[in-house]
């Protein structure tokens, strides 16, 4: 059995694989399309959003169901399925658990009881809690909060399939496990999740003070927008990072790397729920382009974007539960890939941070998530360059008659997002096996560590930044913006003398309003692409050292003997 788990981290490779295609690749897509849309459309030639007159509307629609339903999916089927393989490596190296064949299958028990809890969830969704103040986002964000409870009941039955008794030995150390400790570190990930959920919420939700400041300073400009959503972002890292301390700390005194493995099981233990509230702002999302395209009701639009704005705080919840438990599923691998190394040498594997190699490795490792970031911000960038001449190239065609050719801007989203995720995808899964075969396993060690702590506080940061900057363009477009004491307007008339003498009048954006679409267009590639790419830096770099662990522990470490 030992064996059979080992082989079957082969299958959480694949699904971080897949997942770095719709991720990376799906982000790169759908931003290159909706920043240059948006900046040749709406900033450069007063168009509404999604306005049929924008060949980049059609690629940026398109690209919110790539990289946002599904990237977001592969993301997280991927995290499900790497904790899966940790915690059931690990629980090989326990004799009670494997002398009773049911506790050994104990995570995929709880897996299977979330996805049950989850359909009886959904129909929670048509209760209504609170009257008129029950909107759509809280609405949604109550599905986070029932599901965890009921959870939280549902895996109590579960529990009696563990030995009364279970021994796991990690670091020389020996850390005795009972069934209601296991219960506790699931309970740990399902309540840290919920709690980042919330955390996630606040700070980019337009209906709270975080993003309502933001929309205050665009009276000033794009730039303090800019200077106040990079310090929210920092900011907002500071209650998830919090949980995450506390989880694995409890979790791992309670059954060491097993302990980890269960409590990030626990946190996606309501993955159907995560995906659903997550897949809401896409849908709706693309509704509101349709709405647009189609020159429905203005009133039609304006309901559009409402559920838009409820979308763009949900998606950021379900983020935040993809880099949450990001970071535990790639503890997880950690914990699993020490064991299998320990376990392939014969010996007790300890990680010293003061050892050179380790700490040259947890340097190198801290840096990566930055180079990986730089290089999807700059393969949208240049991407969104392409889209943005293109949409400029058929400016004057267009107001001549002629229809807007999608088709182009289609083929410079798919051809950037498929050509530039190839250096990032190299990073993520070379680095780990070039750093182990030169440098060894404890070289390894530190640069796994090194990526979770500094990936996923980068993560957290640029999703809750971009999301916070959406939302403020929403809040600002919805008339809900007040200064001194007047409602500010999306759009304003004025009129311009030109060189001939003649009056021309100008229907453009208020400051107010492009200060938004400045903060929210630079927000797209942190919430969207960088960002929740990170996730598959953190999950892939470190479900690569578990497979390919045994034969790094037998031939690492030959060229450079430090």
């Amino acid at each position: 059995m030992r064996t059979l788990f080992e082989y079957i981290s082969g299958y959480g490779l694949g699904g971080s694989t897949v997942a770095l295609f719709g991720r990376v690749g799906g982000g790169i897509y759908t931003k290159a399309a909706d920043v240059g849309a948006d900046l040749a459309g709406k900033v450069a030639q007063g168009l509404p959003e999604d306005s049929h007159l924008n060949p980049g509307t059609i690629a940026d629609n398109v690209g919110d169901n790539v990289g946002d339903i599904a990237g977001m999916g592969a993301d997280l089927f991927g995290s499900l399925a790497e904790s899966t393989c940790a915690a059931l490596v690990v629980s090989a190296t326990c004799d009670a658990i494997l002398e009773h064949p049911d506790a050994a299958y104990f995570p995929l028990v709880i897996t299977g009881i979330g996805i049950c809890v989850s359909f009886v969830t959904i129909w929670f969704a048509h209760m209504d809690f609170f009257g008129e103040s029950y909107t759509v986002d809280k609405r949604l964000f109550w599905q986070v909060v029932v599901s965890t409870l009921l959870m939280t009941v549902a895996i109590i039955p579960a529990v009696y399939m563990l030995p009364e008794e279970m021994t796991f030995i990690f670091g020389g150390r020996i850390y005795e496990a009972t069934p209601w400790k296991i219960y506790g570190c699931i309970a740990m990930g399902l309540w840290s999740g919920m709690v980042i959920g919330a955390s996630t919420e606040y700070y980019t939700s337009n209906a709270y003070a975080p993003t309502q400041q933001i929309a205050q300073s665009t009276r000033f400009g794009p730039a303090p927008v800019i200077i106040k959503g990079l310090a929210l972002g920092y900011l907002s890292n500071i209650i998830p990072i919090f949980c995450l301390a506390a989880t694995i700390l409890v979790a791992f005194s309670f059954a060491a790397m097993y302990g980890v493995a269960m409590a990030a099981i626990g946190m996606l233990g309501v993955l159907p729920i995560a995906l659903t509230i997550d897949g809401y702002g896409p849908i709706a999302d693309n509704a509101g382009g349709i709405a647009e395209m189609a020159q429905l009701a203005p009133e039609v639009r304006d309901r559009t974007d409402e559920l838009d704005a409820a979308g763009n705080t949900t998606a950021a919840i379900g983020k935040g539960f993809a880099i949450g438990s990001a970071a535990l599923v790639a503890l997880a691998l950690f914990g699993a890939f020490i064991t299998r190394v320990g376990a392939e040498q014969k010996r007790t594997i300890n990680i010293d941070i003061l050892d050179p190699l380790t700490f040259a490795g947890l340097l190198f490792g801290a840096m990566l998530p930055y180079w990986f970031s730089a290089l999807t911000m700059d393969a949208v960038g240049t991407a969104a360059e392409e889209m943005i001449t293109e949409i400029v190239r058929q400016e004057p065609l267009i107001l001549a008659g002629q229809k807007p050719d999608h088709e182009r801007c289609i083929a410079i989203s798919t051809k950037a997002s498929l050509a530039r995720m190839i250096a990032p995808g190299c990073i993520v899964i070379l680095s780990p096996l070039i750093i182990g075969m030169l440098f060894g396993v404890e070289a390894l060690a530190g640069l796994l560590a090194g990526i979770i702590v500094s990936g996923i506080q980068i993560a957290f940061s640029a999703s809750n930044t971009g999301g916070s900057w959406d939302n403020c363009k929403k809040f600002v477009e919805a008339g809900k913006l007040i200064t001194d004491g007047k409602k500010v307007e999306k759009k304003e008339t004025v009129i311009e003398l030109q060189p001939d003498g003649t009056q021309k009048t100008i229907n453009r954006s208020t400051m107010q309003h492009a200060a938004a679409v400045v903060g929210d267009t630079v927000g797209d590639p942190l919430k969207d692409t960088s960002g929740p790419s990170i996730n598959i830096l953190v999950k892939l770099s470190a479900i690569t050292s578990l497979v390919f662990g045994s034969f790094i522990s037998l031939y690492g470490g030959k060229v450079f003997d430090i």
